[in-house]
Parts: C-alpha cells; structure tokens; sequence
C-alpha cells in the first residue's frame, strides 16, 4: 500500500468577520502520496493557502482529521516539522548580503550543516549567482533562494504555495524546472497553483478544489480521461452543421473556426451530417488539458451554487 505523506479527513475552517459568517475550507479530503509532485490546484480563494497553513499549524481547523508522515498534527506537529518544509509567503533575505551568506546563516541558526548550503544552491541552479547580493536577483531567483533556505532542513515533504506568482516567463520556467528535478530526486512535492499549463508539465497527481471543497482527485493521466472524448470537426458550413448535430442531440460548439463536438462515437458525427448532405473536410480527436478539466468542474461547482 503506498504510504501518505499528507491525509485530511472532513477538514473545515469556518471565518466569523464584520461580513459575516464564511466557510474557507469545506469538509476536505485530501490524499497526498509519498514522492513526486502532486498538484494542489483551485481558483484564487478556492481555500488552498488556508488549507496549508493549517498542515502547518499556522491556522486553527474548525474541525476535521489532518495527518502528516503518520502523526496527527497540530498535536504531534514538532515531531515531524523538521521532515517538512515550506515557502507559503514572501521570502524575507536580507538585501545586502548573498545568497550564499543568507543560507549560511539560516543554516547556522537551524543547526544545519554547511554543507547543506552548497547542495542546496546546486539543486536550485544559483551556481555561479549565489556570490551576487539578493536584492540583485530576479524574482525567480529569489523564489529558488527560497527553495534552496527550505532545503537545508532536508525536507522529505516541501510545500509550495503559488510559487510562480508574479514571475515572468523565464521565471517560472526555472521553478518549473527546480520543482520537477525535486520530485525526481525523491522529494514529496504539494504544489499549490492555478496555472494549469504549468502544473501539467511537473505534477503526476493533483487535487482540484473549488470554494473549499474536493472536486476531484488522482493521476494526471487518469484526471485527463476523465470526460467524454471531443472532436474538432472542419465543414464547409458552421451553421448548417450546428443545426443538423444539435438536432440529433449533439452539443456543438464554435471553435476557432471549426466546431468542438463530444461524442463517444465518431461515426455519429459523419452519420448525422452526411445525412444532411454536409460532408466533412477534418474529423480531429481532440486531447483533453488539465485547464479544460479544471474549468469544467470548477465551473459546474459554481453553477450549482448558484442553483
């Protein structure tokens, strides 16, 4: 059986302010793996961070089960701390020194060994720019001097909240990079994000919540075959198109010139519009993302708040 690294069970963090009583955390239930990188993924809001910083005990659950390594936390939270680490806010360096000597006196403070700090600086890829002071390092650099700080503890589990954001292309290309080379490593990666495009390059398994509540769970892969198969249908006329398909049941959409048609069958499409004297120039499989599942469920949820 493969062991967890992190299990909640019905995990609920209830906030009582001037605009009244708001629920962040609804009942989740979360199951992390050991090893890899799993995806923590929501809308902004969705309860993600309030979700860490209760892992963290940095937050009071209302109620609810959460396991790390085995342990019951906040209550056995000391005896596993050192096993994890964290970049859940905005790193604080000092300016004026390297990135070298910020580590190595965190390290000091920690009780880590030095050379801690060179492997730490080599598995960020800051060689070569650990010498230069932080306030000159890009915010992606800055991000991975932030990794590298959460590394010296030799985390088993590391926990990253959003750590793209506000980063430029190039940026998050390197936390991309630093992040799939930990989970390779043998790290157990939680990876808090909402960008999808991202996450499915790194992660082998994510969760999707939506207004603090799960939406779904697993493999990336199986996440992706989660819904029913689409094609990208290319005809001389959209509009008679549109008509026939729509009156045998189908749901065509306007795509980029073409149309979006799920159907579980292909020959259902060409059937129905060679019926209607419409004959195809494409008939494309379409591969599902991890944005279109995303948006899928995240909207549904919304919607049927709404109902």
């Amino acid at each position: 059986m493969t062991e967890l690294v992190i299990e909640t069970s019905g995990l609920r963090k209830e906030f009582q302010g001037r605009r009244g009583h708001r629920v962040a955390v609804d009942d989740l239930d979360l199951a992390v793996s050991a090893g890899g990188v799993h995806g923590f993924l929501g809308p902004n809001g969705s309860g993600k961070t309030t979700t860490i910083r209760m892992l963290l005990g940095l937050a009071r659950a209302t109620r609810g089960r959460m396991v790390l390594f085995g342990q019951e936390v906040p209550q056995h939270l000391p005896a596993v701390i050192d096993r994890v680490g964290a970049v859940v806010e905005s790193p604080k360096f000092a300016p004026n020194f390297t990135g070298r000597r910020n580590l190595q006196l965190l390290a000091a403070s920690i009780g880590a060994p030095t050379s801690r700090v060179d492997a730490a600086i080599e598995t960020v890829g800051l060689t070569g720019r650990e010498r230069d002071t932080f306030k000159s390092y890009s915010l992606g650099m800055k991000q991975r001097l932030a990794i590298a700080a959460t590394l010296l503890k030799d985390p088993q589990l590391l926990i990253l909240d959003e750590p793209t954001n506000g980063l430029d292309p190039a940026g998050i290309r390197e936390i991309r990079d630093t992040i799939r080379d930990l989970g390779e490593r043998g790290v157990t990666v939680l990876l808090s994000s909402h960008i999808l495009a991202e996450v499915q390059q790194v992660c082998s398994s994510a969760t999707i919540i939506g207004n603090g509540r799960l939406l779904a769970t697993g493999s990336v892969e199986d996440l992706l075959d989660s819904g029913p198969p689409a094609y990208a249908v290319d005809v001389p006329d959209l509009e008679a198109a549109t008509r026939a398909l729509s009156a045998a049941g189908l749901k065509p959409t306007p795509d980029d010139g073409r149309l979006r048609v799920e159907a579980a069958d292909p020959a259902v499409i060409t059937r129905v519009l060679a019926e209607s004297a419409i004959y195809l120039t494409g008939l494309t499989p379409l591969k599902r993302d991890l944005e279109s599942v995303f948006l899928e469920l995240t909207s549904a949820d919304t919607l049927g708040r709404q109902a």
